[in-house]
């Protein structure tokens, strides 16, 4: 409750940016549900400049084998 008022909060926020910190994407103790307007003033500059060619985002997916263990 950021502002003061109860909203719906259907966005996720990394508090440590993404671009800074890849390791804490899914770290829950970096992440926070904010409502839009909110998450637009966390990023002023976001949708005002164009992305730098071939610059892309990036995700890391990591694949493991299940634990025989637990079956």
């Amino acid at each position: 409750m950021r502002a003061e008022k109860i909203t719906t909060a259907n966005t996720v926020h990394h508090i440590k940016p993404l671009e800074d910190y890849p390791e804490l994407a899914l770290d829950e103790d970096n992440l926070e549900s904010i409502c839009p307007t909110c998450h637009n003033k966390e990023h002023p500059v976001r949708g005002k400049k164009k992305p730098e060619k071939g610059k892309k985002r990036r995700a890391t997916v990591l694949k493991s084998p299940a634990n025989p263990n637990e079956f």
